[in-house]
């Protein structure tokens, strides 16, 4: 058996933490064999004393868990991929791993679960045309979203500025910027994005079944996904 764990945001830290407290002594109690994509993680790990496994693509996942940066109230689809990219992060890879669990959990706070979503989807792109799948997917969503090129460093601009992000995978990242809400990420934004050619993958996670812990000021809340055919119903 297997447990998969991301890296937690600056801003979560506190929260992220305190949840990685409770797996670590889950996995201390069990036989579950973890394994981390963070650097983070896997530091707290060792001074538990809780042995690694490599993660590889035939992997078998029982649980994963992630702090995503918004979640969709009701469907619980999220989205990851806002933040800047540290190091060897891979957005295709933390998707990987999400997807391949059997069982998945989100941690977020109050503010990140909510209907009517705004701000930023992720895409991943072909470098050497991004332009024109650019160009694609601004005319998908024209007078709802701009379409901006991630820089490594420095200011974000349309075209990413002098240094444009290029993940490990020799993918350029495309920052979908809605500016009125969005109605639906499943419906609407993931599945348009994925008939766009040249668009690798994207950041909206739609995973059954799946579970997010919401902290608040009144402690921790947990919601369980819909079923996928009341979801399908939406």
């Amino acid at each position: 058996m297997a447990l998969a764990e991301e890296e937690e945001d600056e801003e979560r830290t506190i929260l992220s933490s305190s949840l990685l407290g409770h797996v670590l002594l889950m996995l201390l109690l069990s036989s579950l064999q973890p394994i981390t994509l963070s650097v983070g993680s896997a530091s707290e790990a060792a001074k538990a004393g809780i042995p690694l496994n490599q993660y590889q693509d035939c992997s078998q996942i029982d649980f994963a868990f992630d702090d995503a940066d918004i979640i969709e109230e009701g469907t619980l689809v999220a989205v990851i991929g806002r933040r800047r990219l540290q190091g060897e992060e891979s957005i295709l890879q933390e998707k990987s791993v999400l997807n391949a669990a059997n069982k998945l959990a989100f941690m977020i706070t109050e503010s990140q679960y909510k209907g009517g979503l705004d701000g930023s989807v992720p895409v991943l792109v072909q470098s050497l045309n991004w332009m024109e799948i650019a160009e694609k997917i601004d005319d998908l969503f024209l007078g709802d979203a701009e379409v901006w090129r991630r820089p490594s460093i420095g200011q974000a601009d349309p075209h990413g500025g002098n240094n444009p992000l290029v993940t490990k995978e020799g993918h350029n990242v495309l920052d979908l910027i809605f500016t009125s809400p969005i109605l639906s990420l499943a419906a609407e934004v993931a599945k348009s994005l994925d008939k766009v050619d040249g668009v690798v993958d994207h950041g909206v996670i739609s995973k059954f079944p799946c579970s997010a812990v919401i902290a608040s000021e009144d402690g921790l809340q947990i919601v369980d996904s819909l079923p996928r055919n009341a979801m399908e119903a939406l």
